[in-house]
C-alpha cells in the first residue's frame, strides 16, 4: 500500500476493525517513511457471470433496478428496495463464493421480495421461474395461500 502523502511504497497496519455492517474492513495505517497516517477500506469483490459469459461487478443498483419494475405501482418505497439489495447483497457475499451467476441472483431475490410484497413477488417469478400457464400461477398463488394461513 503505497503512501497518499509521500508515495513510499510500504506501510504498516495500526489498527483494524470491520464495518458496522461487517462488509468490509477499516485499517488505519501509518507511513514508515513520513510517520503520517490514513485510513483505507478492504472488502471482498463479488462479481457475476451473466448468461452470456460476461462477468461483471455485482451490483446493487441493476438488483433494485429489476425488481422496481416487479414492484411497479406496488406500496413499496425506494428505502424498501435498497433494504431488499443490501439482504440480497449480504446472502450472496455469505455463500462464500467470489464468483457467482444471476441465477444465483435471482434465487436470492426471491424470498426477501415475497417478504416484501407477494404481488410484487408473483411478477418477479412469473419471469424468473418461468411460468408458462395460468397453472403455474394458480401453483404458485396456492402456495402462498397455505403459507399466509401457516402464520
Amino acid at each position: 500500500m503505497h503512501c497518499p502523502f509521500c508515495q513510499h511504497p510500504d506501510s504498516r497496519v495500526v489498527d483494524s476493525r470491520t464495518t458496522d455492517d461487517g462488509m468490509a474492513i477499516r485499517r488505519r495505517r501509518q507511513c514508515p517513511h513520513c510517520n503520517r497516517r490514513f485510513t483505507t477500506q478492504e472488502t471482498a469483490g463479488l462479481t457475476v457471470l451473466k448468461r452470456s459469459g460476461v462477468i461483471e461487478p455485482f451490483s446493487r443498483g441493476k438488483v433494485i433496478s429489476g425488481v422496481r419494475k416487479a414492484c411497479q405501482g406496488r406500496p413499496v418505497s425506494q428505502d424498501d428496495l435498497a433494504l431488499l439489495a443490501q439482504k440480497v447483497e449480504e446472502d450472496l457475499r455469505g455463500s462464500g463464493r467470489a464468483q457467482i451467476t444471476t441465477q444465483d441472483v435471482g434465487r436470492a431475490i426471491l424470498q426477501p421480495l415475497r417478504d416484501l410484497d407477494v404481488v410484487a413477488y408473483l411478477r418477479f417469478a412469473s419471469v424468473y421461474l418461468d411460468y408458462d400457464s395460468l397453472n403455474d400461477f394458480e401453483e404458485a398463488i396456492k402456495q402462498l395461500r397455505a403459507e399466509q394461513q401457516k402464520r
